[in-house]
């Protein structure tokens, strides 16, 4: 949430804010990243305290992790071939993801991300790295295939049919009917925008979705347009940690097997809590210092 760059729907929620307002709520580089500058800086320190009372570490102290890994370095010896091969593969995907031939050379050079992927798998099955049967034995990674897909497609064909249009307008009608003031409308609308991610397995599926009719919504009801355009932005980003399909990185991270799902989904509910109190409480009072509000 702290930089457009930081992730892709990013872009796309500034772009959103624009056509909403007729360009009045346009967000730069800078002026995203100082108004998000106090309330990240806060939730980067607040969220390993919040997860370590959650989830005490088993290992607390490690006074010889240094005598170790300088142990298991020497073991590993000078980098081997592969190992070079992997980290020039790797740099590539980077540079591709990144799209850095599309900023020099222009869109027509722009390459879609699970292409660039292939590419790197290719590279380095042909250079033999990997085998197949490395890709084979990779359980984890097509079980993700399977379920993750089928709950992209799930999250598309909501909005395809109407579903999403229908349930804002709803939302909408159903506020207006109980006649709450501004603050009450733009922190329900906040909520049922955040919560409804678990709905999605990719953000920005969400975001096309949903952010222009809640934020539509939202303004229309009474609030701040920069205000509550800034909040809705740091949301889109938030509802990132809510499970274990909320984003592309999520289940490979999932797929480690370092948590259950139950933990995943505890520490994913009680953190969107946090990080939404903070970019209120906090994130309200430096916005008011910015004179966005």
């Amino acid at each position: 949430a702290m930089f457009i760059t930081a992730t892709a729907p990013n872009p796309l929620v500034v772009k959103l804010l624009a056509d909403a307002t007729g360009a009045q709520v346009s967000l730069s580089w800078s002026t995203w990243a100082l108004a998000m500058l106090l309330p990240g800086l806060v939730a980067i320190a607040l969220m390993p305290l919040v997860l370590y009372f959650i989830y005490p570490p088993e290992i607390r102290k490690t006074e010889n992790a240094r005598t170790f890994a300088l142990s298991r370095l020497q073991e590993l010896g000078p980098v081997k071939r592969d190992e070079k091969i992997l980290l020039g593969v790797f740099l590539f995907l980077l540079v591709m993801w990144a799209g850095i031939p599309a900023m020099l050379f222009g869109n027509a050079y722009s390459i879609n991300a699970t292409t660039t992927a292939a590419c790197g798998l290719a590279l380095l099955l042909l250079t033999g790295v990997l085998h197949w049967d490395d890709i084979l034995s990779e359980k984890s990674a097509w079980d993700t295939v399977v379920w993750f897909s089928a709950l992209v497609m799930m999250a598309t064909f909501l909005n395809k049919l109407g579903l999403i249009a229908w349930f804002s307008a709803s939302l909408q009608g159903g506020i207006e009917s109980l006649g709450m003031n501004w603050l009450a409308a733009a922190t329900l609308l906040t909520l049922v925008y955040l919560y409804a991610h678990y709905f999605f397995a990719s953000t920005t599926a969400h975001i096309t979705a949903m952010f222009a009719a809640f934020y539509t919504a939202g303004i229309a009801l009474g609030a701040p347009p920069m205000g509550f355009g800034l909040v809705m932005a740091a949301v889109s980003s938030i509802m990132m940690t809510l499970t274990h399909y909320a984003t592309g990185t999520s289940p490979i991270i999932f797929g480690s097997g370092y948590v259950s799902l139950g933990q995943w989904w505890k520490a994913g509910f009680v953190m969107s809590v946090v990080n939404v109190l903070v970019w209120v409480v906090v994130g309200g009072i430096w916005w008011s210092v910015l004179g966005h509000i």
